[in-house]
C-alpha cells in the first residue's frame, strides 16, 4: 500500500479545516451549551433519586462519561452522509467514481485530515481538563492504549455505518430524515447519549448485541477502567473487531448493488 498517496490526503484535510477556524468556535460553543444542560439534568436526576450512586455510576462517573462521549463524538463525526447526498443530488459523484481510488477509500482518507485537527483542538484538550478538574479521575496506564486501539476501530465501524446509509440517496436522492434517524439511533443505542448502565437490563443485553455500543460505549469504558481484567479488554476489543467486519461487508455489499442506481442529468 502506497501510504504517501494516503498521507497527501490527510494533509489536504488538515488545511482545509483550518481554514473554517470559525465554524470549529461555534462547534466549541455549542458543545460548552450542551455540556451545561447536561451537567445540570444529571445533577436534577441524582437530586431526584436520592441516591449517590445510581445503577453503578455516581454524578461523577457519569459527567465525566458524557463530556468524553461528546468530545469523543466531535473528533469522530465525519458528515460522511451529507457528502455523499449532496454529491449524488449534484451528480458531482461520478468525479469520486473516475477517481484512481475506490469511493470508500478517498472519502475515508479525505476525511482524516479532519481527525488530526479535531483531536488536537477538542478531544485531547477535554482529556486533559477532566483529569485536571477532577484530580486524576481517568487511571492513566494501560487503558490508554486500550482506549486508542477501541477509537481507530470505532472511527471505522462509525464510518461503515455513514456510508452504509449514504449510499440510501440512491435510491430516495434526500438523505436529511433519513441521516437524523440514524443519529439518533446511534447516539442513543451507543451510550453517548445516556450510559448504557442506565438502561433496562433487557434493553442494555439486546443492545450489547448491536455494533453502536462498539462505537462510544466500548472505548469509554476501556478508558475509564470498568474493564482493567484483560479476559474483559480482550472480549470488547474482539466484538468491536466482529462488527468492524460485518459492517465493512455490508456497506461495501450494499454500495456495489445500489451502484446501477445512479442518475445524473437524466443518464
Amino acid at each position: 500500500m502506497n501510504l504517501k498517496k494516503y498521507l497527501t490526503l490527510t494533509r489536504m484535510g488538515v488545511m482545509e479545516s483550518l481554514q473554517f477556524r470559525l465554524s470549529m468556535l461555534v462547534i466549541f460553543a455549542g458543545n460548552l451549551l450542551y455540556l451545561v444542560v447536561v451537567y445540570f439534568l444529571w445533577k436534577a436526576i441524582y437530586a431526584s433519586s436520592g441516591e449517590e450512586v445510581v445503577n453503578g455510576m455516581t454524578f461523577h462517573d457519569t459527567l465525566i462519561y458524557l463530556v468524553l462521549a461528546t468530545a469523543l463524538f466531535n473528533f469522530m463525526e465525519m458528515y460522511t452522509v451529507w457528502q455523499m447526498g449532496r454529491a449524488i443530488q449534484s451528480g458531482s459523484i461520478v468525479l469520486y467514481l473516475l477517481k484512481p481510488m475506490e469511493i470508500r477509500r478517498y472519502m475515508f482518507w479525505e476525511y482524516s485530515g479532519n481527525f488530526v485537527v479535531n483531536f488536537c483542538a477538542t478531544l485531547l484538550p477535554t482529556f486533559i481538563v477532566v483529569n485536571v478538574v477532577t484530580r486524576g479521575a481517568v487511571p492513566l496506564g494501560m487503558n490508554l492504549l486500550y482506549f486508542v486501539i477501541a477509537v481507530v476501530i470505532a472511527v471505522m465501524i462509525n464510518y461503515n455505518i455513514d456510508f452504509f446509509v449514504g449510499t440510501i440517496c440512491l435510491y430516495t436522492e434526500s438523505i436529511w430524515g433519513i441521516n437524523i434517524m440514524k443519529q439518533v439511533i446511534v447516539l442513543l443505542l451507543s451510550g453517548a447519549t445516556i450510559p448504557l448502565a442506565f438502561f433496562p437490563e433487557t434493553i442494555r443485553n439486546i443492545v450489547n448485541w448491536l455494533p453502536f455500543q462498539s462505537i462510544y460505549n466500548a472505548p469509554l469504558t476501556l478508558l475509564l477502567g470498568k474493564s482493567a481484567d484483560i479476559k474483559d479488554v480482550a472480549v470488547t476489543i474482539g466484538t468491536q473487531l466482529i462488527w468492524l467486519a460485518v459492517t465493512y461487508a455490508i456497506s461495501k455489499l450494499f454500495w456495489k448493488i445500489s451502484l446501477p442506481q445512479i442518475t445524473v442529468n437524466g443518464g
